[in-house]
């Protein structure tokens, strides 16, 4: 069946650094956009990287760019999501998205993973 499995949220001070995968399964990792949201307490959800699916064009949320900074294998159908310069505002769950380039309404989504940023 499908799986997106996200790994590597915890906790970290602000200036930290945190990698995000998400593994994905049951599906052809290949022929999908990835992306990366978050959810902070009391906000809406936000779009915050997103890679096309052969990974040659990204885009990121204005909040942070320069910062953080999404990737790809499609060999291991796992997307990243290397966040440095970490601040509070940061802080949410962060759940990995796959949307098929061709059927966009075939959309899948992990379980999250959290991420503090805290001292």
């Amino acid at each position: 069946q499908v799986q997106l499995v996200e790994s590597g949220g915890g906790l970290v001070q602000p200036g930290g650094s945190l990698r995000l995968s998400c593994a994905a399964s049951g599906f052809t990792f290949s022929s999908y956009r990835m992306s990366w949201y978050r959810r902070a307490p009391g906000k809406e959800r936000e779009l915050v990287a997103a890679i096309s699916s052969a990974g040659g064009t990204t885009n990121y949320v204005e909040s942070v760019k320069g910062r953080f900074t999404i990737s790809r294998d499609n060999a291991k159908k796992t997307v990243y999501l290397q966040m440095n310069g970490l601040t509070p505002e940061d802080t949410a769950v962060y759940y990995c998205n796959a949307v098929n380039r061709v059927i966009t309404s075939r959309v899948y989504w992990g379980q999250g993973t959290q991420v503090t940023v805290s001292s």
